[in-house]
């Protein structure tokens, strides 16, 4: 899967579980997985006390990787500026299989964006809502947005206390957007069950703790390996 050939519809993919390196622990546990996953994601925003570590280690990560380097509106460490977190990824490109980069940032990140299909590396555009779960109409018109400026993959991360919002979830994945992988997760009361079921659903990646979680509702790579081993996803 590679910025000229993106992933597969949902229809034909196999969802593919991203171990989320954040802390040292964390990328202590990668290398000793005995069955590491698909892929594991660098969350540089949170790692930038230990950068000089990680990239002398990062040979030893037995998956490929995604790169990314959270807006503190979704998320992010340290309250990075763009011009920071564009030099992280700079920094790590030539490590990563993919690259996530926030819908709301696409256009401020459009010089290093624009040079990812020359190095093989694969777009990613995310959202992180963690106080609620838009309408799948207004999910829709993002994913097509995301679309539009060249993303192989649309990343949603949404508040996920009540069924409502799970079914909205649900009901965003249940349509395809023709040639666009979409990854969908839910965070909080239901986050557990909402990435297992949204999987199963079509779900492009599912995100899973490595060490400890570091969100409410997000179960370990352990835990999804098993679940979908039972759910024949593996």
């Amino acid at each position: 899967m590679t910025a000229e050939s993106p992933v597969k519809t949902r229809t034909t993919q196999r969802c593919q579980i991203v171990g989320v390196i954040a802390t040292g622990a964390d990328l202590a546990r990668a290398m000793a997985l005995p069955e590491p996953p698909d892929l594991f994601e660098l969350r540089l925003d949170h790692l930038l006390p230990m950068l000089d570590e990680l990239e002398k280690k990062i040979a030893g990560l037995r998956a490929p990787l995604i790169a990314t380097a959270r807006h503190s509106a979704e998320g992010g460490a340290h309250a990075l500026s763009g011009r920071r977190r564009r030099e992280l990824l700079a920094r790590f490109l030539p490590y990563a299989r993919y690259v996530d980069v926030e819908l709301r940032s696409a256009e401020s990140f459009h010089a290093l964006l624009s040079s990812l299909p020359h190095r093989n590396v694969t777009k990613i555009f995310s959202l992180h809502d963690f106080d609620s779960t838009p309408t799948p109409r207004s999910l829709h018109a993002r994913a097509r947005k995301a679309k539009s400026l060249g993303a192989a993959i649309f990343k949603v991360a949404t508040r996920t206390d009540t069924a409502a919002q799970l079914g909205r979830l649900l009901e965003f994945i249940s349509e395809e957007e023709p040639g666009l992988a979409i990854s969908v997760m839910g965070i909080g009361r239901l986050g557990a069950v909402s990435r297992v079921a949204l999987a199963a659903g079509g779900s492009a990646m599912a995100y899973a703790a490595l060490a400890d979680p570091q969100v409410e509702g997000q179960l370990t790579v352990e835990q999804m390996q098993t679940a979908f081993r039972l759910l024949g996803l593996r």
